[in-house]
C-alpha cells in the first residue's frame, strides 16, 4: 500500500480504554544553548511506517468533551478497536471522525495518532487521540442561500447538543427574491448503533411559493417526520408529510389552473434511496449518484397518487483536465382512486436554467392558455464535458471556482395511462415524438460547496410550437440535471 512518515511518538498518559480527558500528545517543548555548553541534539527525523504493518488499538481519548455523553461516543469508536494494520487504523480513525462531524456536536475535530505506553501497552499497540470542541448552547445568523434558480435571505437559531447526545432544536426563516418565504422550525435527533447511523427528524413549516409560470401561487402549512437510516454509503429517507395547501389562481391563470385550486389535504409516506460515491458536488470528476423515490399519497384527505423517480449522475476524466459527467432524470405519476385527485403542484414540469438548458423554467410541455400544466410522466438526459478556465487563472485559488462547460441536453414530458390491453405503443411515443433537444457552452462557478452558478449559450436543436426558449440562460442552484 505504501508508506506514512511521522514524527517519534512523544509520551502520553495512560487513562485506559477510554477517556475524556486525557493530555494531548502533541505535546512540544523549546531549547535553547550559548557557546560553552554542548550543542543541542539534531533536529527529529522522519521515519517510515509499513502500512501493512500489525498494529492494533489499545487506547482512545477523548479530549474537549463537556456537555457530550460519554455513551453515545463509545458507540462512535468502537470499530476503531477492530483495526489489524496501520492502515487498517488509518482507515476506521476517518471514519470515526466522519461519524463524530453528523452528530452536530462539535464545531472542529482534531486527532493525533501515538504509540502506547504504560504498564498494559502492547508492543503492537497505538491510542489515539479526538481533541473535539463543542458548540455553544445557543447559535444563530444571517445568511443568503441558493435554490431553484432564485436567491433567499435565511435566518438561522439553533440550539445544539441539548441533553448531550447530538439532539438540537433549530428556526429557519427564508424570504426569496420571488416572494417565497418558508417558516421552519425542526427538532433532531440522532441514534448511534454500531453499523446503522439513524437521524430522526421531525419538522413544522409554513411556506408560500410564486409559481407565475403556471399561474398560481401556493401556501402550505405541513408536518414532516423524517427517519434517515445510513448503512454505509446507502442511505434511506423514510418520511411521512401531511400538509394544508392552498392553491391560489393569479389573475392571468387559465380556466385549467383554476379547476385545480383551491384548499386541499395532503398525507403521504415517502422513501428516498440513495447511494453517492461522487468525489464533489459541484464539480465532480469521478463516482456516481442514484437516487430512487417512491411516494405514496392517499392516507388521509383528497389528494391520492403513487410517485416515482429516479435520478443519475455519472462522471469520468480521461484526461487531467477534460471531465465528463453523464445526467439522467425520470419520473412517472399515476392515480390510485377515482375518488381523490393529483393537483397540478404534484406533476412534474421540464425546462429551466438548471433543468433542460435553453428552456424557460417549465417551458416545455403541455400548456394551457399560457400555463404551463405538467405531466404525469417525463425524463431528460444531460452530457456535460467540463474543464478548467483557459491558461489556468488563478490555479490552486479562486481560479478553482471555475468550470468551462459544453452540454448536449434534451428530454420530454407528456401524460401517459396505463393500458389494460398492454398495449402501450402509444405510451411510448414520449420517446420519440417531439423530444426537445439543445445544446450550448458556458461558465459554471462553485458557490460554498454545495451550489452552482452557470452562466450559458445555447442553440434549439428541436422544439414545439408551445415550448419558451432563451438562447441566454443565468441559472443558480443546489440541483441540476
Amino acid at each position: 500500500m505504501g508508506t506514512v512518515y511521522a514524527k517519534e511518538p512523544s509520551e502520553t498518559k495512560d487513562y485506559g480504554g477510554f477517556s475524556s480527558n486525557p493530555f494531548s500528545s502533541n505535546s512540544s517543548y523549546e531549547q535553547s544553548w550559548s557557546p560553552g555548553v554542548s550543542a543541542p541534539p539534531p533536529p527529529e527525523q522522519p521515519y517510515a511506517i509499513d502500512l501493512h504493518q500489525r498494529a492494533r488499538v489499545d487506547k482512545v481519548h477523548i479530549d474537549g468533551l463537556k456537555r457530550t455523553k460519554d455513551d453515545i461516543i463509545k458507540a462512535q469508536i468502537n470499530e476503531l478497536f477492530k483495526a489489524k494494520d496501520f492502515y487498517d487504523v488509518i482507515e476506521n480513525v476517518q471514519r470515526v471522525k466522519s461519524k463524530l462531524e453528523t452528530l452536530g456536536c462539535f464545531n472542529s475535530i482534531g486527532v493525533s495518532i501515538d504509540t502506547s505506553k504504560g504498564p498494559d501497552a502492547t508492543p503492537e499497540g497505538v491510542e489515539v487521540t479526538f481533541n473535539v470542541k463543542e458548540m455553544k448552547r445557543l447559535s444563530g445568523g444571517v445568511s443568503t442561500m441558493v435554490g431553484n434558480n432564485e436567491g433567499s435571505l435565511l435566518i438561522q437559531a439553533k440550539a445544539p447538543n441539548i441533553l448531550g447526545r447530538g439532539e438540537r432544536l433549530q428556526m429557519e426563516y427564508s424570504y426569496g427574491t420571488k416572494s417565497t418565504s418558508n417558516i421552519n422550525v425542526s427538532a433532531v435527533k440522532p441514534f448511534v448503533d454500531d453499523w446503522l447511523h439513524k437521524v430522526l427528524t421531525t419538522s413544522v413549516y409554513n411556506s408560500t411559493t410564486d409559481v407565475p409560470w403556471s399561474g398560481y401561487k401556493e401556501k402550505d402549512h405541513g408536518l414532516l417526520i423524517d427517519l434517515g437510516i445510513t448503512p454505509g454509503l446507502l442511505k434511506h429517507n423514510f418520511q411521512y408529510e401531511t400538509s394544508y395547501r392552498d392553491i391560489i389562481p393569479a389573475k392571468s391563470a387559465s380556466f385549467h389552473v383554476r379547476e385545480q385550486c383551491g384548499p386541499s389535504l395532503k398525507s403521504a409516506l415517502r422513501h428516498i434511496c440513495s447511494i453517492d460515491k461522487r468525489d464533489d458536488k459541484v464539480f465532480p470528476s469521478s463516482g456516481s449518484l442514484v437516487q430512487f423515490t417512491t411516494e405514496l399519497a392517499g392516507l388521509g384527505g383528497d389528494i391520492g397518487f403513487m410517485k416515482y423517480g429516479f435520478t443519475l449522475q455519472s462522471n469520468y476524466t480521461p484526461f487531467e483536465f477534460i471531465s465528463l459527467q453523464l445526467g439522467a432524470q425520470a419520473g412517472f405519476l399515476r392515480g390510485i382512486s377515482n375518488d381523490m385527485q393529483i393537483n397540478i403542484a404534484d406533476k412534474f414540469f421540464l425546462g429551466g436554467p438548471m433543468n433542460v438548458r435553453g428552456f424557460a423554467m417549465r417551458g416545455c410541455g403541455p400548456r394551457n392558455d399560457g400555463n404551463a400544466i405538467g405531466g404525469n410522466t417525463f425524463w431528460a438526459l444531460a452530457l456535460h464535458l467540463y474543464t478548467p478556465l483557459p491558461f489556468r487563472p488563478g490555479k490552486n485559488s479562486f481560479g478553482e471556482l471555475f468550470r468551462l462547460h459544453g452540454f448536449i441536453n434534451g428530454g420530454n414530458l407528456g401524460n401517459i395511462t396505463l393500458q389494460k390491453d398492454g398495449d402501450y405503443s402509444q405510451n411510448l411515443r414520449l420517446f420519440t415524438d417531439n423530444v426537445r433537444w439543445s445544446t450550448g457552452a458556458g461558465i459554471a462557478m462553485r458557490i460554498g460547496g454545495i451550489a452552482r452558478i452557470e452562466l450559458n449559450l445555447i442553440y434549439p436543436l428541436s422544439l414545439t410550437r408551445l415550448d419558451i426558449f432563451q438562447q441566454y440562460q443565468f441559472g443558480i442552484g443546489l440541483h441540476y440535471l
